[in-house]
């Protein structure tokens, strides 16, 4: 199956350059459905001209992004000129506790094709 996922700049270019490989969301209906194998296209925001396409090739189910970030280094899921604090922050942006307690956390390992 494939799925498109939009990502800020930032993040587009973790995951190009091979920084990032693991991809951040909350456990909702759409990512429910990922399975390994499938495929997702990431597209740049803002303007959505931008894409590459990645296979999933690992995902990771936990109950919040702070138990995530117990088993994983920073330089895996974004970029060592980030802090995990950091990231923290910008992801409970998106997705509040409540959110996370509700639907849970989902790490998408990546391997761009």
């Amino acid at each position: 199956m494939k799925h498109e996922m939009k990502l800020q700049p930032k993040y587009f270019d973790f995951i190009l350059n091979g920084t990032k490989r693991i991809e951040l969301r909350l456990n909702d209906e759409k990512r429910q459905i990922i399975k390994v194998g499938d495929i997702i296209k990431f597209i740049k925001e803002p303007e959505l001209t931008e894409s590459f396409e990645a296979k999933v090739i690992g995902l990771l189910n936990y109950s919040s992004f702070n138990e995530l970030f117990k088993d994983f280094d920073i330089s895996t899921l974004a970029d060592s000129s980030m802090t995990k604090d950091e990231l923290i922050n910008v992801l409970q942006e998106f997705y509040t506790p409540e959110k996370q307690s509700k639907f849970g956390v989902l790490g998408i390992k990546l391997e761009i094709i």
